[in-house]
């Protein structure tokens, strides 16, 4: 499961991350689910409000030089591939 805890502390994230405009630009593919239950791979998400909910804890950064992983999101479940 992907749950995702979006933190405001560099420092606290496992991973920093850094959204791309093209898809094939991107390291991962990454969907938005709208229940928990649907989030069943790294690649398909759901965010969660508690950190200690969370299986990965992320931090957003601006530049892509400054990221671990870019991503990108798709608008369909199937589209999503790729891995932490």
């Amino acid at each position: 499961m992907a749950n995702i805890y979006i933190t405001s502390r560099e420092r606290n994230a496992d991973i920093k991350v850094c959204a791309v405009k093209k898809e094939r630009d991107a390291d991962m593919s990454f969907w938005v689910a709208d229940k928990e239950r649907n989030a069943k791979d790294d690649a398909k998400w759901f965010y969660v409000d508690k950190e200690r909910k969370a299986d990965k804890t992320i931090f957003w950064v601006d530049k892509e030089r400054n990221a671990d992983l870019k991503v990108y999101q798709v608008t369909k479940d199937r589209y999503a591939k790729g891995r932490f």
